[in-house]
């Protein structure tokens, strides 16, 4: 049996992730998304309720991790994402073994892993390849400032706390340009294919 092959997906805030994950999915290749796994562990009957609320009590509304709440915490409390991380990340790597082995079980012969800190948190040394959605400054400050609620301070603080787009890219098997639809398509088919023709 062709063993699945793990992309691991990944770019900054604007970049256009999300629709690149689409792409992939459209293709009929299983997607998994970190941050609907980490929304997952915090709604109620979620794996992280009970450890993250034992650590940050206040978080804890209704039976569920209100994030809202919990961003207070970490704001208040410089020790406190170290300390939410440490809880966390192991439950959404498991979150992320379990998606792979249903799809490897079900014949995938592409698994995409949407991991928005890749390289960030050392998940990149788990995938067999990873691509990075990238597109001009320009186009990504137009997207995030279209943003309700978004303003150029906002936006740089996320900048800040994330891996440059050049680094990203260098590190990358594979760069996406999305700055149009068709490049992004474009892109996407000969990953798959690259892909899918050395598994043949």
């Amino acid at each position: 049996m062709t063993d699945t092959f793990r992309l691991g997906l990944t770019g900054s805030i604007g970049m256009g992730k999300t629709t690149t994950a689409q792409m992939f999915a459209d293709r009929g290749h299983p997607v998994w998304d970190a941050d609907a796994a980490v929304h997952r562990l915090y709604a109620k009957g979620g794996a992280a309720v009970m450890p993250v609320a034992q650590a940050f009590p206040s978080a804890l509304i209704d039976g569920a991790i209100d994030r809202a709440a919990l961003r207070r915490e970490i704001a208040a409390d410089p020790t406190a994402l170290k300390r939410l991380e440490a809880i966390v990340h192991p439950l959404v790597a498991a979150d992320r073994q379990n998606f792979i082995a249903d799809a490897r079980a079900a014949g995938a012969r592409i698994v995409v892993l949407d991991i928005p800190l890749l390289f960030e948190t050392g998940a990149d040394r788990e995938m067999d390849g990873t691509a990075t959605v990238s597109a001009s400054l320009q186009t990504q400050r137009s997207r995030v400032l279209a943003r309700p609620g978004m303003s150029a301070e906002t936006l740089d603080l996320i900048l800040s706390r994330q891996m440059p787009d050049a680094e990203k890219r260098a590190r990358s098997t594979w760069v996406i340009p999305t700055d149009t639809l068709a490049g992004a398509e474009a892109a996407v088919e000969a990953i798959c294919a690259e892909i899918l023709g050395k598994q043949a």
